[in-house]
Parts: C-alpha cells; sequence; structure tokens
C-alpha cells in the first residue's frame, strides 16, 4: 500500500507518491525498487566508510535559476558528506539545495538522516520543508546546532507555520530530534567526529571540523574575517586538513564595500587555507550576482594566491583529497 505523506495529501498529484520498507530496510521511491531488491544493494556493515563531499547548493543568499549560474550551481547551501552506499546520511546545511538529496535518499538503504546547521539565517533553512524524508515515518532525522532543541523546535515551526506552509513542523511523520552542540566539543555523527568551532557572522554560526579514518573535511560558511579570536579558532580547526570549504562570497574589491555584511573574499579564504596547511581549498557561498564567468575569473585570481584551489560546484561524489587536480 502506498503511503502519502500530509504535504502529498495537502498537494494532491504535485509530489511522487512513498512507499515505507520494513524498519531498517530503508525508504524507497514506489516505483523504483521493491524491498527484495534494496536489500540486494545494502552495503556490508564492515566497508570502510568513504569520505565523499558532495554538493548540492552551493550560492549564498537566495537561489539563482538563471543560465548563466548553473554551470557551478544555482541552489542555496547544502552538501553531503559520505558514500551514496552508507547506511546513515550526513548532510550541512538545508537550504534550497536539499530537496534533491531528499529524492536520492529515498532511493537509499538506511533510514538516519543527521544534518548539522551552522545556523538558522533562511538560505541555510529555506529547503527544508520540501525535504521528503522529513514527511516519512520510519525515518529518524537528527539535527545537530548549537542552540537548545525547544529553541530549535520553535523556529522550524515558525519556517513551516500558517499562512507560509500547508503542513504544520508538528505534523510531519519522521522522527526528529535536536541535540545540542558546543563548540570545542567532539561529538559522532553517524561514521564522523565532529568538532565544532565559533565563526563571525551577524547572530552567530558554527564551523564543523569532521573526521573519518584519518581524513579531514573542514567547513566554514558563513564567516566574516576580522576577529582575531575567531580567525585564530578557524586555523586551529582547519589545521593539515585534507580539505577546507570556505566562504568565500566575495571578491577583494566588493568586500571594502561590504565589512559587516558576515561573509569573506577568496583573498581571506587563501590566507587561511596557507595558514592552516590544509591539503586543498574550494571556495563557496557563491554571491547571487555572480555568473559563472565571474567566478571563473574569481578562481583564477584564487589560485595565484593558493594553487590549489578550486571552486564549490554543484554535482557527483567526489573524495575530499581529489577535488583538486
Amino acid at each position: 500500500m502506498l503511503r502519502f505523506s500530509p504535504l502529498e495529501r495537502a498537494h494532491p498529484g504535485r509530489l511522487t507518491a512513498f512507499v515505507r520498507a520494513a524498519p531498517g530496510k530503508g525508504l524507497f521511491l514506489a516505483e523504483k525498487k521493491s524491498q527484495r531488491e534494496s536489500e540486494s544493494l545494502a552495503p556490508d556493515r564492515n566497508e570502510t566508510f568513504a569520505m565523499n563531499l558532495r554538493f548540492w547548493g552551493v550560492r549564498g543568499s537566495i537561489p539563482t535559476p538563471e543560465s548563466d549560474r548553473l554551470r557551478y550551481g544555482g541552489n542555496t547551501t547544502c552538501l553531503e558528506i559520505g558514500n551514496p552506499g552508507e547506511q546513515e546520511a550526513v548532510l550541512i546545511d538545508c537550504g534550497s539545495g536539499i530537496r534533491a538529496p531528499g529524492v536520492e535518499l529515498m532511493r537509499r538503504p538506511g533510514s538516519r538522516i543527521h544534518i548539522l546547521l551552522t545556523h538558522f539565517h533562511w538560505d541555510h533553512i529555506q529547503g527544508l520543508p520540501s525535504f521528503a524524508p522529513l514527511f516519512q515515518s520510519g525515518v529518524e532525522i537528527i539535527f545537530y546546532t548549537n542552540r537548545p532543541a525547544d529553541q530549535v523546535r520553535r523556529l522550524l515551526g515558525v519556517l513551516m507555520a500558517e499562512p507560509f506552509f500547508p503542513v504544520p513542523f508538528a505534523e510531519i511523520g519522521s522522527n526528529v530530534d535536536f541535540r545540542q552542540i558546543e563548540c570545542g566539543k567532539a561529538f559522532q555523527a553517524g561514521p564522523l567526529t565532529v568538532e565544532p568551532f565559533r565563526l563571525n557572522h551577524p547572530q552567530g554560526a558554527v564551523g564543523f571540523r569532521t573526521e573519518s579514518e584519518g581524513k579531514v573535511f573542514v567547513h566554514a560558511s558563513d564567516h566574516e574575517h576580522g576577529n582575531q579570536e575567531i580567525d585564530a579558532g578557524l586555523i586551529r580547526a582547519a589545521k593539515n586538513a585534507d580539505l577546507l570549504v570556505i566562504d568565500s562570497q566575495y571578491t577583494p574589491a566588493e568586500y571594502a564595500t561590504k565589512v559587516g555584511w558576515g561573509h569573506s573574499s577568496f583573498g581571506h579564504a587563501t590566507t587561511t587555507a596557507a595558514a592552516a596547511g590544509v591539503g586543498s581549498l574550494l571556495l563557496f557561498h557563491h554571491d547571487p550576482n555572480h555568473n559563472d564567468e565571474f567566478l571563473d575569473g574569481m578562481l583564477a585570481d584564487a589560485r595565484s594566491l593558493f594553487p590549489k584551489t578550486g571552486m564549490a560546484t554543484e554535482g557527483e561524489p567526489t573524495d575530499i583529497t581529489r577535488f583538486i587536480d
């Protein structure tokens, strides 16, 4: 029997019908996978965790569905750490980019999703109401934030409150858990050891150093350089990381007119990467006013300062040690 989420009942015909498999067997698109097929695809739990990274959203502020901004990507921030075959998924942020992994996760084995939230500005949470697993019974979603659990539940409730959305957060089908994290204290999110650290951003934000089997990936967005204590903490967190993904929204010239806005330039990013001794750097949180050609120019200029630099791009999962040729 097909089981429809409240959102599907509110909008019949607009969303794909989903079916819930037996507990522990994962979630699947009804027309794509049978329970028997999904069990045959489930990986051995003793498999080595692959520390891959996939960008589902790379923009800041607002999505940019324009033809000259799609090569790098037009969705707001969301990225996934891990292997598509893993039993547990780990995501960072819930911008508009989270819709697509929601559909993808419905095809995969496993029913536990870890979401690390940097902060609650709109471009980092706006996609959550379109995240299909949120509405499915049998799914466990764990949110990690630096705010108390009751406050997070209230904030997400506002996001989906009448008249902004037809399904209240209180009526979602998944089992949601909120875990408050503290900067400087490591925690476990699925196969990853995660250490949060402070970022300099209006109303606050958190970066994440993630480790698994000797590989280290650091995510630092949204962040504005200039606070010596916070900058030093970021460099400590990124020390010798395989890959640093960092807020690089502006050129140095643009930043001069946007001091205090909570974001950095690619010049700040390359300075941090060099100071931390990272293996590779990816520029992230692309300005909505920057088209692909403009980003090409930013990348070329950044590489003159730190050669192992790339541009965060929506696409296929890549091992964190292989992003830059």
